[in-house]
């Protein structure tokens, strides 16, 4: 007997190893969760839903959706790198990923851990809004005050590795402003706080911004993307009004631990590209300034290129930041 047992725990061994493409053929065939990194009802958590939906139904699995919040996007992140590499456990990626390795400490390589399977949506653009109470019709007006008048002007933002604040750094470095960064606990209260005044403006998320714009309560003065928006054909974007390189584009996507095995992301990018191409979702996603990339060019390949180009131009944005955030030299 006590010979056998080390040829029996081989055996055991060896068995378990073979079922493993076994199981990877027969994926899925048991619940697969979700992780956003962030607060429900936000930019992210809201396509991931709508998605998760269209594609429980498709594939005839429970897809559920865990929002696992902190450390702008690191903890759900993490949470997922610890995971077995299975398929069953992905992340909803989204641009922080691509911006905090250049802010705060993070114990992961965004690129590279993980096995990236494609966009769920591209969108919105950031915009640049202002209290409508002030006078200024143009950005042009806008800069020319706050040159004139440097310790007057504000603008929210939602922390130190965020779209609206590397924003405001790009402008300031641009165009020699000196405008404040006050920071918030979310994009949504800095919108809120330009209609009190208490901030005179920030850049935020198109689908933030348009219901205030359409209320009258602020005013939009440029889009902080390639593009006008078809809704207001009249805002120009940040380019047309003399500042180039203003190209945040928000974006929510889908990975996986980097181990996945390859059955399982191709089964995943194909049912992502069948989602996300239903007339249900792109209605509801346009309504937020969301559009969906082609399914041709929507492969993990592609995506893991967009990944690794997008990290290094949010490097070249941080030295702005960096810069920007200095105190003027006396």
């Amino acid at each position: 007997m006590v010979v056998l047992k080390p040829i029996l725990a081989a055996s055991a061994a060896l068995a378990l190893f073979a079922v493993s493409p076994a199981a990877a053929q027969n994926y899925p065939n048991r619940t697969i969760t979700i992780v956003v990194p962030f607060a429900q009802g936000g930019l992210t958590d809201v396509p991931v839903r709508m998605f998760a939906s269209i594609m429980q139904e498709r594939i005839g699995v429970p897809v559920v959706v865990e929002n696992k919040t902190g450390g702008s996007g690191s903890v759900g992140a993490s949470h997922v790198l610890r995971a077995d590499p299975d398929g069953y456990t992905l992340h909803a990626n989204a641009v922080a990923d691509t911006q905090n390795l250049h802010y705060i400490k993070i114990p992961y390589n965004a690129v590279e851990d993980f096995a990236h399977i494609g966009k769920i949506v591209e969108g919105p653009p950031l915009v640049l809004i202002i209290d409508a109470k002030l006078p200024h019709k143009t950005l042009a007006e806008l800069v020319a005050a706050a040159k004139a008048n440097p310790e007057k002007y504000s603008f929210g933002s939602s922390g130190p590795a965020s779209s609206p604040v590397i924003a405001l750094h790009q402008l300031n470095a641009a165009a020699g402003t000196q405008i404040q960064d006050v920071p918030y606990r979310g994009s949504g209260q800095a919108a809120a706080s330009v209609v009190t005044g208490a901030i005179q403006g920030t850049f935020t998320f198109y689908s933030s911004a348009k219901p205030l714009v359409d209320a009258g309560q602020v005013r939009a003065l440029a889009v902080a993307g390639p593009h006008r928006i078809a809704d207001w054909p009249n805002v120009p974007t940040m380019e047309e009004a003399g500042f180039k390189g203003f190209n945040h584009n928000g974006f929510v996507g889908l990975a996986a631990p980097a181990k996945t095995p390859p059955q399982a992301i191709a089964f995943l990018s194909k049912a992502l590209n069948e989602a996300v191409h239903t007339d249900l979702f792109k209605t509801r996603m346009g309504a937020l300034g969301m559009t969906v990339a082609p399914a041709a060019e929507n492969t993990p390949a592609n995506f893991k290129a967009f990944m690794a180009a997008s990290t290094e131009r949010q490097r070249e944005l941080a030295k702005l930041s960096t810069a920007s955030a200095k105190p003027p030299q006396k």
